[in-house]
């Protein structure tokens, strides 16, 4: 069976969160590798850090391209708030943000063929006090916050015993900070119940609704249940999935829509009760977190090997995932033995099967141990390598790359995308990032300040070499050309890198 589409895509529209590598380079190559053309909103419509993009000036654009475009994947957030981050800042009344909303209906009257796939994000309980990505007063009151949000839940879930805390946690927070967090997550909120309605309207014909940073208890848990019943009365399951997860939905949408049908993935985990493995920024263990993504792809647990489409091989933690490496109390432990599934990649690699390989073994980069062990392996070969951020961003884009991958008509694409992320989640995240911090005289995490020049000279220096010794070593006999330029951060902070990698034919 030919996996194209009947009505093959020419031109698809991105509205990323953000205008990071991983939100809008990446989707980007996943589009092109399969030939078709990504065109991305002008530099001004979009956010850059908490800096809001313009929404009137990404309508205009909206209006211009829909008539002659097929796809287009959009982040409500940008679109009505001016982005992901700035959602949870700006003070936006509801009805600018709803009329902001109608674009949508806009554009499907301009042009009825135009698929609209959509998603937005649940404003997230950041599990640190940062004062950038959210209000500025999150620095000082961050950690009273998130007390309030699980007492909240864990009140409507287990009842009236649990509202002495819930009162204890309201009282340790000024009223006047409590309220405006409180209204900013109503307002969103009420962005995505209007957002199922325009699915239940047939202008949105795919919408995910995820949960960043989220934990087994907190406000987020309060809006997933709230949706989900919204969803259940709606009867819109079909077209609607909610889960945790972020960033890396750009590419997960991409992939539903260049390849509609389901596919069906062969899992494999690190243990054998990886399924089981608990997770950092996750409410669920991780099996569920896959089947979630797999789901949202338009992807399925597969019964058989032989019925799969490609191979999906998931490093999870021997118990639970962990901050710092090595971790021999809850990650590298008897619960899992990575020989041996390093011996298995290298099998399904040989037998000339599609392989998508997604690392959640630590939030944040690659595990080391694993990376060091990957080295014998013929990594060129992969259809998709990811190990960032969190384990929903990387389970996520390794699925969407995986369920791409027969239909790549430009190989070079394809592999500047795994190239990239080996670069930047294997080399820096897991190992330069930390030699940059170590170099750099005590840096803030949330803003290196007059550092910036120093954290990006250290970088370059740091990772050039290693990443021409990694194509060396994994790509030379690609019959494919690199150009690597400046090593540089996405924002004023050590979080996200931004590499300049070309891979021509």
């Amino acid at each position: 069976m030919d996996p194209r589409p009947a009505q093959p895509v020419k031109r698809l529209l991105l509205v990323p969160p953000d205008t990071r590598p991983v939100t809008l380079k990446l989707p980007t190559l996943l589009a092109e590798m399969v030939g078709v053309e990504v065109g991305v909103p002008p530099e001004k419509a979009l956010p850059h850090f908490f800096t809001p993009g313009d929404p009137t000036a990404l309508r205009r654009w909206l209006l211009k391209m829909a008539p002659v475009s097929d796809v287009l994947v959009v982040c409500l957030e940008t679109l009505t708030l001016g982005g992901m981050i700035p959602a949870r800042r700006v003070s936006d009344p509801l009805e600018d943000v709803l009329a902001r909303l109608e674009v949508l209906r806009e554009l499907k009257a301009l042009n009825p063929q135009l698929k609209i796939y959509a998603f937005g994000v649940v404003v997230r309980v950041a599990h640190d006090n940062d004062p950038h990505e959210e209000k500025p007063y999150y620095g000082e009151w961050g950690a009273q916050l998130r007390a309030y949000g699980v007492a909240a839940d864990r009140l409507a879930r287990h009842g009236e015993a649990e509202r002495p805390a819930l009162e204890q946690a309201r009282a340790a927070l000024p009223p006047e900070i409590l309220a405006d967090w409180l209204g900013t997550r109503q307002r969103n909120h009420a962005l995505h119940l209007a957002a199922l309605d325009l699915v239940r309207e047939g202008v949105i014909g795919h919408l995910c609704l995820t949960l960043d940073d989220t934990a087994e208890y907190g406000l987020a848990a309060l809006d997933r249940r709230a949706l989900e019943q919204r969803t259940d009365e709606l009867a819109l399951w079909r077209q609607v999935d909610i889960y945790p997860g972020a960033d890396e939905v750009p590419c997960t949408l991409i992939a539903r829509a260049l390849r509609p049908e389901p596919v069906r993935v062969w899992v494999i985990y690190s243990g054998l009760n990886g399924h089981n493995a608990g997770l950092i920024y996750e409410d669920r263990p991780a099996g569920e977190l896959v089947r979630a993504h797999l789901r949202a792809a338009g992807c399925r647990l597969a019964d058989t090997p032989l019925e799969a489409d490609f191979v999906l091989m998931v490093n999870t933690p021997g118990h639970r995932q962990a901050n710092r490496q090595p971790d021999f109390a809850s990650v590298d432990t008897a619960g899992r033995h990575l020989p041996a599934f390093v011996d298995r990649l290298a099998e399904e690699l040989a037998s000339g099967r599609r392989v998508a390989l997604a690392d959640i073994a630590y939030p944040n980069g690659a595990e080391q141990r694993l990376w060091t062990l990957l080295q014998e392996l013929p990594l060129a070969r992969l259809a998709a390598y990811s190990a960032w951020n969190t384990a929903g961003n990387t389970l996520g884009s390794a699925v969407a790359f995986g369920k791409l991958a027969a239909l790549v008509t430009h190989r070079a694409a394809q592999v500047q995308a795994l190239f990239s992320q080996l670069v930047d989640d294997g080399l820096y995240q897991a190992f330069v990032r930390g030699e940059v911090r170590a170099r750099l005289e005590q840096p803030s995490p949330y803003d290196l300040g007059g550092q910036r020049e120093a954290a990006e000279r250290e970088l370059h220096a740091l990772i050039t070499p290693r990443l021409e010794a990694l194509w060396r070593r994994h790509f030379a006999e690609s019959g494919l050309t690199l150009e690597a330029g400046r090593a540089q951060l996405a924002w004023p902070r050590l979080f996200t890198g931004a590499f300049e990698l070309k891979v021509s034919s």
